[in-house]
């Protein structure tokens, strides 16, 4: 019993010096949380909203407790206090230089051409986001424009004015087609003002009405002959496309265009375990790769360091499992699936621009 217990002792001692470890590299690096995700409700004049169908969902309760807010959070100090309280983590954390903060645009109605409320179960206003991100040093903004509004390349230009780094999509929530033709001036115009554009790919679980099939990564191919940079998020794992794979629907689309790339957020959830992995191996494919964490969802039950024994051990699962900074945590967790050193730092578009303005 008295042996049982001293080498209980020694574990415990040996596992808690590992969890004091901090990467020293990482830290010297200047990482960007490429997708971070923020919401609101409409308080503080913000023009946020999620419809009643997103509000009555079992998701709903868990994202405002994976944001660290309450609905009286939000009525008492406005929706900024998601921002406010999402800025503290990333100064708190060791690795996480800036994280981009996203807006949502919704469903732009074919008659009316204009926002159909009823339709668009999340919806975060670029105003509130620009003028968030303006508030804080970590913090950069991230627009989204539905190409199917009759005034996008105005709006284009609008966010571009505002210090936008990228435009995101989710089109299977957004509910339009990216390979339409119509869209080809919006393309072109963001390919002249260098804005990348995040776009959500493969299968969407965290909403309850999606249409997947308009998140086939091929669906991609109009905006990339036009030049655009893509990001593609999540690199299309989950889900098919015409009877393949999206994973690997996407792959071939690497060797074609030189302007696609992949963000990693997201790949170490529990429903898209081993992707990371398989994604490690495909030749050259960590040179495209871009960091991300697709916050809030970085959080358990969705992500935790236990799901991945088989790649990275009972040692860092413990280690890693002590962190309690969520970014430090995901960030040590992706660099013990053995995610390069590069991709932690890649920048692409006119981010680096503004960074550097920043800075001078």
């Amino acid at each position: 019993m008295r042996v049982n217990t001293t080498v209980f002792i020694l574990l415990i001692a040996y596992f808690s010096i590992a969890t004091a470890v901090a990467d020293d590299e990482l830290e010297q690096l200047n990482i960007t949380d490429w997708h971070t995700h923020v919401a609101g409700l409409g308080y503080g004049d913000s023009g946020n909203f999620i419809n009643d169908a997103m509000r009555n969902n079992y998701r709903f309760k868990f994202f405002l407790k994976w944001m660290d807010v309450s609905e009286e959070d939000l009525k008492d100090s406005g929706d900024q206090i998601v921002v406010e309280r999402l800025n503290q983590k990333i100064e708190q954390s060791r690795y996480i230089d800036q994280a981009i903060i996203l807006a949502l645009d919704g469903v732009i109605d074919k008659n009316t051409r204009q926002l159909d409320k009823a339709k668009t179960q999340f919806y975060v206003d670029n105003d509130f986001v620009a003028s968030q991100a303006a508030k804080y040093p970590h913090l950069l903004f991230g627009a989204s424009i539905n190409p199917g509004r009759p005034d996008s390349i105005a709006l284009l230009e609008k966010v571009y004015a505002q210090g936008a780094v990228l435009i995101k999509w989710i089109p299977s929530i957004m509910h339009f087609d990216p390979a339409n033709k119509q869209f080809e001036p919006f393309y072109r115009k963001m390919a002249e003002l260098d804005i990348p554009l995040l776009t959500h790919t493969g299968m969407e679980k965290s909403f309850p009405d999606t249409n997947d099939a308009l998140a086939d990564p091929r669906r991609l191919e109009l905006a990339l002959n036009c030049g655009v940079t893509v990001i593609a998020a999540h690199i299309a794992t989950t889900g098919e496309s015409e009877g393949q794979d999206n994973f690997e629907r996407i792959m071939p689309m690497f060797d074609k265009f030189p302007n696609l790339y992949a963000d990693i957020s997201s790949l170490t959830q529990i429903n898209k375990r081993g992707y990371l992995a398989r994604a490690l191996k495909k030749p050259g494919l960590t040179e495209r790769m871009i960091y991300g964490t697709d916050w809030p969802l970085q959080s358990f039950p969705l992500v935790s360091p236990w799901y991945h024994l088989n790649h990275i051990g009972v040692k860092n699962a413990w280690r890693l499992n002590q962190i309690k900074n969520k970014w430090d945590r995901d960030v040590e967790l992706k660099q013990a699936f053995g995610v390069p050193t590069a991709v932690f730092n890649r920048k692409v578009g006119r981010i680096n621009s503004l960074l550097n303005m920043s800075q001078n």
